[in-house]
């Protein structure tokens, strides 16, 4: 007779329950389809819901407005044509199997609902080399990937930055021209190396910024080939108990998925974060915390939105506040009905289906002087039971 090994048991087990709930999510969800123009351009206007503008495989969506009247998307995404972006819609892009690709991706739209392909300009053989013999013994898969793009306009060069991860390849290059089109410069060659999420703020007075990790901070040179300041930790003020080391406090913003957007005179420093505060259990959240200056100090941790965690909270052409949001879940996606009260800290679980996923968010300035924003919606803009820290 075969026997189980107790060491194998809990694994075991484990495997079995996850199996039964995906399973239970997959028969309650049917397959997603993308809202249609009528009730897209309604949303918009009334600013007061999620609206699922379009069905691909995505990860960390990312839409940003340009001068001339595009919306355009990228994201982490499988290579183009890979046949499991149909057939294995809920795979993680996680571990052994994932779909991530090593393509950026692009598209545009001029309302949010039409999206025109822009192939995928940039690759992972594009990316700055920045030792091939070491890089050669690495035997880590991300080598070959691509994660977590972002572009972002430089209006005094008229062209394009493009950011990327993970750390093994991360890159900081220019395009060829106004389009979002190589030949690709890597101004910053060698000195911007080993960034995770890496993302980019670009103040008043046109002085760029690198925001990366968990969160550090690098004022970026004029002429974009190095930092001039040394990499600064910002974080909230305030803590909350750490989940992993009991009796402990923690204190930063996430673990990953930041940013930085200035509204009004204020910096806001967006981070992301699980919402028990534990890899991979609960929902994945955006936080934000406030200051005067880039540098800081910042004010407390607050409340952004439930699953819009390493989205991106972006304007469209009429001024309201969105934030982008996608499957990112153990299990395939929940009902919303009643989601505000569900306790989600069994794993990781969401709402969103497999695709890019816009959320309405409320940005207004308060009357002691405090910026407050909260997804509008209010399946994603009420804090679970699960949260680690009360708000």
């Amino acid at each position: 007779m075969y026997r189980i090994k107790p060491i194998i048991l809990p694994k075991l087990l484990l495997s079995i329950l996850l199996t039964i709930l995906f399973a239970r999510a997959e028969a309650q969800i049917p397959q997603p389809q993308v809202m249609s123009r009528a009730e897209i351009e309604s949303g918009l206007q009334s600013h007061d819901r999620a609206l699922y503008i379009k069905k691909h495989w995505i990860r960390d969506p990312y839409i940003v407005y340009a001068p001339d009247g595009f919306y355009y998307l990228t994201g982490t995404t499988p290579n183009p044509g890979d046949p499991r972006e149909s057939g294995d819609p809920y795979n993680k892009g996680l571990f052994e199997g994932s779909i991530v690709g090593a393509t950026v991706q692009i598209w545009r739209s001029r309302d949010l609902i039409d999206w025109e392909y822009q192939e995928a300009p940039f690759t992972v053989k594009d990316t700055y080399h920045y030792n091939d013999k070491d890089r050669a013994k690495i035997k880590s898969p991300n080598k070959d990937l691509i994660w977590a793009p972002e572009i972002h306009w430089d209006k005094d060069r008229n062209k394009w930055i493009l950011v990327h991860c993970p750390q093994i390849n991360s890159s900081f290059v220019l395009s060829g021209d106004s389009s979002v089109k190589g030949p690709w410069t890597h101004t910053m060659g060698e000195n911007f190396d080993k960034k995770h999420d890496p993302s980019l703020f670009r103040d008043d007075d046109g002085t760029w910024y690198a925001i990366w990790g968990n969160a550090y901070i690098a004022q970026i040179s004029s002429d974009l080939t190095r930092f001039v300041t040394d990499p600064l930790y910002i974080e909230p003020a305030g803590s909350r108990p750490d989940p992993k080391n009991p009796g402990k406090m923690i204190s930063r913003i996430g673990h990953e998925g930041c940013t930085v957007k200035k509204i009004g005179d204020k910096y806001v420093l967006f981070g992301t974060a699980w919402s028990t505060d534990t890899g991979r259990k609960g929902s994945y959240n955006l936080y934000y915390t406030v200051a005067d200056k880039i540098e800081g100090p910042y004010g407390p941790r607050q409340f952004a939105g439930r699953f819009i965690g390493h989205g991106t909270p972006f304007q469209t052409k009429d001024g309201k506040w969105w934030c982008t949001a996608f499957y990112n879940g153990d299990i395939p996606p929940l009902n919303s009905k009643g989601i505000e009260n569900t306790d989600l800290s069994e794993t990781a679980q969401t709402i969103n289906r497999q695709g890019t996923t816009i959320v309405p968010l409320e940005v207004k300035m308060l009357k002691n002087g405090d910026l407050y924003i909260r997804a509008k919606d209010p399946a994603y803009g009420t804090p679970g039971p699960d949260e680690n820290q009360k708000f």
